[in-house]
């Protein structure tokens, strides 16, 4: 195996790993791991209180500027000092970035090493546009199959689910007489349909989720959820990590996913089924990729399905759920995944011309060497 030096960039808002919200930090965390535990050189960039080894280039005083009109000029910021870090560090074979925008502009134009972005959300029409414009700098990965029907025409060259922490989940095969709702709470991930799944199953649903810090967020929990939450039929916690995460995950009956987007993937309900507890998922988005009927949970059209399904849930073996979804999304399987991507997009050195041949030989073997980058 060839040691590679494999640079990572992360967002400059959450730390590596997240002290509570981050997903996509979560999965960065992991793919550094597993890349180091695979033999490989990895350098993370990324905020402050990220792990000791990494090289922090935004304090944690940034994440106030999330959704103001700061954001861009902090964006920008970071940007500069990724490719001023990366101008130190010596050889690097790939550059893995995982913010896009001017970070991913940042790091192609520096022309160091192949740059691979991993699209982590959703594509409308104006990240459409930037990637278009990308697309003959920057290799670009999808989280899923159904990620890519937002932009079908961009040239992507793979697809490599996100894994989660198995390490972290429990697996038990004592249920508890709840239901959870893993999520942000906001009108895309429709707690109001698992409120109403829940009481006509006459379950307990347990809501586990931040109010989105947008008002159309927080005029969708005022009107829909916090009627419907009593401390005892429906119960709300804001932010959930952790152990008590962990407990909660493993003793719930089902894990209820009431999708009202396309969502490209879905870190919660992985968590779920890898912690042995069923998902009923609405049949949208990345959701058909992740949850195996029968096996792992059930995906359903409408609240009615949802019903249905909360007693099929007792027919999942725990055990097997579990096995199954570590297997497909541990951190090991996204890391070889990556790595395959990675050895398709080094550069290669050029072919030296031996003396015995003439000037355009060495000319034609030069720019051989330059087609390989």
């Amino acid at each position: 195996m060839t040691q590679r030096h494999v640079v990572v960039v992360a967002p400059p808002w959450y730390p590596v790993p997240p002290d509570g919200y981050g997903g996509i930090e979560l999965v960065v965390a992991l793919l550094c791991d597993a890349l180091r535990g695979a033999g490989h050189q990895v350098t993370l960039l990324a905020a402050e209180g990220s792990r000791p080894d990494a090289m922090v280039l935004a304090p944690r005083s940034w994440r106030g500027d999330l959704g103001r009109p700061e954001e861009r000029l902090r964006e920008l910021t970071y940007a500069a000092r990724v490719a001023d870090a990366l101008e130190d560090l010596g050889r690097i074979d790939v550059i893995h970035d995982h913010c896009g925008f001017a970070t991913l502009m940042a790091t192609c134009a520096a022309d160091l090493a192949p740059v691979l972005h991993t699209v982590h959300g959703d594509i409308p029409e104006t990240y459409s546009a930037f990637y278009s414009s990308m697309a003959r700098r920057a290799h670009f990965v999808s989280i899923s199959v159904a990620q890519r029907r937002g932009m079908p025409e961009l040239p992507w060259i793979g697809t490599v689910h996100n894994a989660v922490d198995v390490d972290s989940l429990r697996v038990t095969a004592s249920k508890e007489p709840y239901l959870l709702c893993l999520a942000r709470i906001c009108p895309d991930k429709g707690q109001q349909v698992a409120i109403e799944a829940a009481r006509r199953s006459g379950m307990r649903l347990v809501l586990a989720g931040k109010v989105e810090d947008i008002p159309e967020a927080a005029d969708y929990f005022d009107r829909l959820v916090a009627p419907a939450i009593d401390g005892d039929r429906v119960v709300h916690i804001a932010n959930v990590a952790g152990a008590e995460k962990a407990r909660l995950l493993s003793h719930a009956s089902a894990l209820l996913a009431p999708l009202q987007w396309e969502e490209p993937f879905g870190l919660a309900m992985v968590e779920a089924m890898a912690s042995g507890t069923p998902v009923i998922a609405m049949a949208r988005g990345a959701a058909p990729e992740l949850v195996t009927e029968g096996v792992t949970g059930f995906l359903v059209d409408d609240v009615d399905g949802m019903v249905a399904a909360v007693p099929r849930t007792t027919q999942v073996d725990p055990w097997r759920c579990a096995e199954v979804t570590r297997t497909r999304f541990g951190p090991d399987a996204m890391a070889a995944a990556y790595l395959r991507l990675y050895e398709t997009l080094i550069w290669k050195p050029p072919v030296v011309a031996s003396p015995a041949h003439g000037a355009d030989d060495a000319e034609a073997a030069v720019l051989a060497g330059r087609g390989n980058r």
